[in-house]
């Protein structure tokens, strides 16, 4: 038995789940996200919490089983609590600016970067090497974040590009001076 699968979600206060057969509906103080489960996998909702069970031990079951359980659960933490995931910008003459709904990079290219925010996120920007950007939205949020740290990531010499905050760039020592 997966030992995520089998785990119960707990449905907090203000968020109703509507499971009708494969169709996953969470609905919250945040917004409201829907999910599409696989067809072996079975989900219901039992006095303020949802179990998602598996017919067989068959080896496509077992993987879809944890990983439905981690998606629905994600959904019911995103439309209670939401995602942030935050970049800093390293390097000199690198910064960003806010645009309206829109941020715009220099990031050492002879022209300035702007990203739009994607459907369901939001970028905000903290002095001018901070961005944060959120959701309700688990792998919206993942994947904006991905799409702006792949306009210049960070190298291994100087550090500079844009990063996650906390993470550690491996330095490497340049070349020997004679």
């Amino acid at each position: 038995m997966s030992r995520i699968g089998r785990l119960p979600i707990p449905v907090p206060a203000g968020v109703t789940v509507t499971i009708n057969g494969s169709h996953v509906a969470v609905k919250g103080p945040k917004g409201e996200l829907e999910l599409t489960i696989s067809e072996p996998i079975e989900a219901t909702v039992e006095d303020d919490r949802i179990l998602v069970t598996r017919p067989d031990d068959e080896r496509e079951s077992r993987a879809l089983h944890g990983l439905t359980r981690s998606l629905i659960a994600n959904q019911v933490i995103g439309v209670t609590d939401g995602y942030a995931k935050t970049l800093e910008v390293v390097g000199t003459g690198y910064r960003v600016a806010a645009k309206g709904q829109s941020v715009e990079f220099a990031l050492g290219y002879s022209h300035s970067i702007t990203v739009d925010p994607p459907a369901g996120v939001t970028f905000s920007v903290e002095g001018t090497n901070k961005v944060t950007v959120s959701g309700i939205d688990k792998q919206a949020v993942g994947e904006a974040a991905a799409n702006i740290r792949k306009l210049r990531k960070p190298e291994p010499y100087k550090g500079k590009g844009v990063r996650y905050e906390g993470e550690r760039v491996r330095r490497k020592a340049g070349k020997a001076g004679k």
